[in-house]
């Protein structure tokens, strides 16, 4: 032999190939093809399997692609197409073309022994790469290194025993400073050390993402006092199904659990030696988040294993925060990562019993106790009560209140409400410097649809005798609404609810509406519930990409939204000039998950919200 060969083009280990009468269907690791529309098409595939079958390897027929092992044989003589005809290679090309697009190919090495005595490419590198000759030379040169506590403890052994079968000769190190439950593993990729965690619990186990060896083990203690049971950290449902006391569940643990466990660490950190893909990464599960660490979370009893994502390691100052969510799908993404069951930093608000009529209800745990928030939608109640859930956990480390938002002007107009809101609360409509303007009539503000609805459940449904006031904010564009019960104590506090908004309808609308919800949700939600409603500075996001059908008009909420929205930012403009507020933009710092001088917010909350492109904003006066 002289030269260097060309590879060979294979299918790809473990795909299944399926003859129909005018077509072929073939199954792979990650997706799946249909091409119909000739009846040629089996007889191509004889040809192509013949070119692509490893007949000198695998014997031929034990390769489950190959013409004698396909559904489609029959007794009778099926005809054979010439290769030599240019039509037939042609058509074989096109064949070949379609395979490679649905990622159903593999480039092997020319020889059964790669260059440098480098065996072959197991299996599942081929069905895991188009290349997998180089992952397997970059496997065959890898040293992993094995550190526990006991090495010859079973998730150990287990671990040392999948790197082994994997093509690699892991090394083997003591290290007394790990807990007997938890083992490290680290090899080095291109000249820098990345490791894995993988830990035992109570009632399953997990495995960090690959990362450098000082953020795996910083990890591991984080996640394994997550996982706790009773662990105080957030305010999230507990799983009961971690533990990181000073008793190790290693050696009771089911065998099958252990194995998972070391085959998943296997396999995250050869992935990563390799080149290939993160396994949590291939799974492109919707609640994972982009660019985000995730950590697999396993189960005992029932056995189940899955990715969670991780948004709460060591802030990296320099790391910047991802791009503020562009609608409310995305924002309900995040904050299903946020309130993630097993590592999120927040309770995740629900439904749960509560009606949905005559508007929606979502609730959920704060520090605060349980939170009930009120919308047109559940989606958008789940919105406003993660958003005011985490205002209240930031809240108990700062000196003045914090606005939290699914991006800057979302924040923003959450927190320029709440200071106008203060502001009236603290001048009132008299004397020096107030800044209530001048009261609207009736006719001002109940004309609009929304606003007649809501009035009208308020009123008439829930039977309740409210009175509601409507002012202009100084001469700015901005109206001040206000709900009472006239049988209450007078001033803002016996107040149902208050709104701020860009006209009179609207803040009429949206006071009725968070006095409808803070009604339900007296009646039906927990005792002691705080209340939070829904405001117009949430519409941008609730309508972001939606357009409203041409025959609705603004008695159907997207249509009314979208106005809202709309008229967002002419409002923050004419708040900011009214309140003079500025606050300033929460940013990790350099301290570990602590608060900084100034007192603004950090912590786990903080740097999952930072994590995830929420945005904080603290440091201005004035109270809810």
């Amino acid at each position: 032999m002289t030269g260097i060969e060309a590879p060979r083009i294979r299918l790809r280990p473990g795909v299944a190939v399926t003859p129909l009468r005018a077509g072929l269907h073939l199954r792979g690791r990650d997706g799946s093809v249909t091409l119909e529309g000739s009846r040629g098409l089996p007889l191509l595939w004889e040809l192509l399997a013949e070119r692509l079958g490893e007949e000198d390897d695998r014997g031929g027929k034990e390769d489950p692609a190959h013409p004698a092992n396909t559904s489609h044989r029959a007794d009778r003589p099926r005809p054979r197409l010439d290769p030599a005809d240019p039509r037939v290679e042609s058509a074989l090309a096109a064949l070949t073309a379609q395979l490679r697009a649905h990622d159903l190919l593999a480039e092997c090495p020319a020889h059964r022994t790669c260059p440098a005595g480098v065996a072959e490419p197991a299996p599942w590198l081929g069905a895991s790469t188009y290349r997998p000759g180089p992952a397997a030379a970059a496997l065959a040169a890898a040293r992993p290194v094995v550190a526990a506590a006991d090495p010859a403890g079973p998730l150990a052994t287990a671990l040392i025993s999948a790197l082994e079968r994997a093509g690699t000769r892991p090394q083997v190190h003591r290290d007394t400073g790990l807990p007997t439950d938890r083992v490290m593993a680290a090899a080095e990729v291109r000249a820098s050390p990345v490791a894995v965690a993988v830990g035992r619990t109570a009632g399953g186990g997990f495995v960090t993402a690959p990362a450098d060896p000082g953020r795996a083990r910083s990890d591991a203690e984080s996640i394994a006092a997550r996982l706790s049971p009773g662990s105080s950290s957030g305010s999230g449902p507990q799983s009961g199904s971690a533990s990181s006391g000073t008793t190790s569940p290693t050696a009771a643990a089911p065998a099958a659990l252990t194995a998972l466990l070391a085959g998943a660490a296997a396999q995250r950190l050869l992935c990563a030696v390799a080149g290939l893909p993160d396994p949590a990464v291939r799974e492109e599960d919707p609640l994972l988040l982009p660019d985000r660490p995730a950590v697999l979370v396993a189960e005992a009893r029932p056995p189940h294993a899955s990715y969670h994502p991780w948004l709460t390691g060591p802030v990296d100052p320099a790391a910047p925060s991802p791009s503020p969510a562009g609608d409310l799908g995305e924002a309900l993404r995040r904050i299903g990562a946020l309130g993630d069951p097993h590592l999120g930093v927040l309770d995740a608000p629900r439904p749960g019993r509560l009606p949905q009529l005559p508007a929606a209800l979502a609730t959920c745990r704060t520090p605060a106790g349980p939170l009930v928030a009120g919308a047109p939608r559940a989606d958008l109640a789940r919105l406003t009560a993660a958003c005011r859930a985490a205002e209240l956990h930031l809240g108990d480390g700062t000196a003045g209140p914090v606005a939290v938002g699914a991006g800057p002007e979302h924040a923003l107009g959450r927190a320029l409400r709440r200071a106008a809101v203060a502001a009236v609360a603290t001048t009132g409509c008299s004397g020096p410097g107030h800044v209530l303007g001048r009261a609207l009539n009736d006719e001002e503000w109940l004309g609009h649809p929304q606003t007649r609805h809501w009035w009208t459940v308020l009123t008439r449904h829930l039977e309740l005798p409210m009175e509601m006031t409507v002012h202009q904010l100084g001469l700015e564009q901005a109206y001040f609404a206000v709900v009472r019960n006239p049988a209450a104590q007078a001033g803002t506090a016996g107040a149902a609810a208050r709104a701020v908004e860009a006209t009179p309808a609207d803040a009429a609308a949206m006071a009725a509406l968070g006095a409808v919800t803070r009604a339900t949700a007296a009646e039906y939600g927990p005792a002691g519930a705080v209340h939070t409603a829904f405001s117009g500075a949430e519409a941008p996001l609730a309508s972001a990409g939606v357009e409203p059908a041409a025959w609705t008009d603004e008695g159907w909420t997207d249509r009314w939204l979208a106005g809202v929205a709309r008229r967002e930012p002419e409002l923050r403009t004419a708040l900011a000039r009214l309140t003079g507020l500025s606050p300033e933009s929460w940013q990790p710092g350099a301290a570990d998950l602590t608060s900084d001088a100034a007192g603004r917010p950090a912590g786990p909350v903080g740097a999952a919200l930072h994590a995830c492109g929420f945005t904080a904003l603290a440091g201005w006066g004035g109270g809810r």
